[in-house]
C-alpha cells in the first residue's frame, strides 16, 4: 500500500430524486460507494415519509465515496451540473418540493471553495440564476434500504424508464471517458 496515496474522500450532493443521482454516479470510474439519503435539514434520523412531507428541511441527496487520484471533486461537480437543472427552486422535472432542491453540502473549506468557483462558472452557461445552495454538511442520514441501488434493482419501473434512463444516456454521451468499464 502506498503511504503517499490520498485516502478516499466523500461528497454529498442533491439535485432532485436521489435515485437519479445514485444511478448516474454509480457509473463513474473512481466512485466506490454511493448511498442515497437525506441532509440539510433539522430533524435527526428522518424517514422518507417525513422528508417527502417537506417539513424536515432535508433534501434527497447522495453521499459518494471517491478516490481523488481517479476522479476529483471538481469532476464530481462537473457531472452534478450536467445531470440536473440548478435553476429550478424546489423541483426537478415532475419531482416537486423542497426535498428536491439543488444543494451541495461541503465537508471542508476546499470543497466549499471548489463548489463556489464551480457555481460561478456554471452560472455563465445558464440564462436563469443558478440557485444551488452551498452549505456545510452537518449530518447525513442514509435512506431506507429499499431506496438503495434503486435503479439497478428496478430498471423496468416506469420512473426509471421515463426519468432515470434519459439522464443516464446524457451522462454516457457527455462523460463517456469517465465511465467504469462495465458501464461503458
Amino acid at each position: 500500500m502506498n503511504p503517499d496515496a490520498p485516502a478516499n474522500q466523500t461528497a454529498v450532493l442533491g439535485g432532485g430524486c436521489f435515485w437519479c443521482l445514485e444511478a448516474a454516479y454509480q457509473e463513474i470510474e473512481g466512485i466506490g460507494r454511493v448511498v442515497s439519503g437525506y441532509a440539510g435539514g433539522q430533524v435527526p434520523n428522518p424517514s422518507y415519509e417525513q422528508v417527502s412531507g417537506g417539513a424536515t428541511g432535508h433534501a434527497e441527496v447522495v453521499q459518494l465515496t471517491f478516490h481523488p487520484n481517479v476522479v476529483t471533486y471538481a469532476d464530481i461537480l462537473d457531472i452534478f451540473w450536467a445531470i440536473h437543472d440548478p435553476t429550478t427552486p424546489g423541483r426537478q422535472g415532475h419531482d416537486v418540493g423542497p426535498q428536491y432542491r439543488s444543494i451541495i453540502l461541503y465537508a471542508d473549506d476546499e470543497q466549499k471553495r471548489l463548489a463556489e468557483s464551480s457555481k460561478q462558472h456554471i452560472q455563465t452557461l445558464w440564462p436563469q440564476p443558478v440557485i444551488t445552495e452551498i452549505v456545510p454538511l452537518e449530518a447525513f442520514y442514509p435512506a431506507e434500504k429499499y431506496h438503495q441501488n434503486y435503479f439497478r434493482s428496478h430498471p423496468e419501473q416506469a420512473y426509471c424508464q421515463a426519468v432515470i434512463n434519459p439522464k443516464l444516456q446524457k451522462l454516457r454521451e457527455k462523460f463517456h471517458d469517465r465511465l467504469k468499464q462495465e458501464a461503458a
